[in-house]
């Protein structure tokens, strides 16, 4: 598993129901793309709990083919041609686990990102990361590392739209899960 997002962060008086319709009338592209486990159309807005206005999306590849396949395809390039070309962050997936609300429709969405401290063991510290329990309203959760910034994240799919979690939040406009259920459970080291 490949976790990937960018971010692209908009004016604060952008109209961000642009990006609502944007996802409405595009987010269903995704539904059956090859290699990819999910794609979590996210957006926050400034003002309701964000400092910023932002559409983030985040995905969680099954194959290293379908990611490549969607950055080097029409997909990716719709994103270039509308908002210029945003810094695409990757993560070597960890682990991935369905969570107690599995069955739900996510309605929100957090992202942690730490950095994995000098001095600490990284293999004491990711299977730390890993071994949290998922919390009730869990959708699903993933986490994942870059080892050229030692930089862990933890992306977790929720229920309701004000979890009980640290991080950047995130409401979720569109799931987009083709691969979703052939996700690799559990740890992935």
């Amino acid at each position: 598993m490949h976790a990937m997002s960018y971010e692209i962060t908009l004016p604060a008086d952008y109209d961000m129901e642009i990006i609502r319709k944007r996802v409405a009338t595009r987010g269903h592209l995704l539904d059956d793309f090859p290699g990819l486990g999910l794609k979590a159309y996210l957006m926050r807005e400034r003002g309701a709990g964000s400092p910023v206005n932002s559409y983030t999306p985040f995905y969680l590849w099954a194959t290293p083919e379908g990611m490549n396949s969607f950055l080097w395809g029409p997909g990716f390039q719709g994103i270039v041609d509308d908002f210029g070309r945003p810094r695409v962050r990757h993560w070597t997936g960890l682990s991935y686990a369905e969570g107690p609300a599995s069955g739900a429709a996510p309605t929100s969405a957090t992202r942690l990102r730490v950095p994995v401290p000098e001095g600490v063991e990284p293999t004491r510290f990711v299977a730390d990361a890993v071994a949290e329990e998922a919390a009730p309203g869990v959708v699903a959760s993933a986490v994942a590392i870059d080892p050229s910034r030692w930089e862990l994240v933890r992306f977790t799919l929720w229920e309701q739209p004000d979890p009980p979690a640290v991080g950047d939040r995130f409401q979720v406009l569109h799931l987009s899960e083709p691969g979703r259920a052939g996700l690799r459970s559990g740890r992935q080291w």
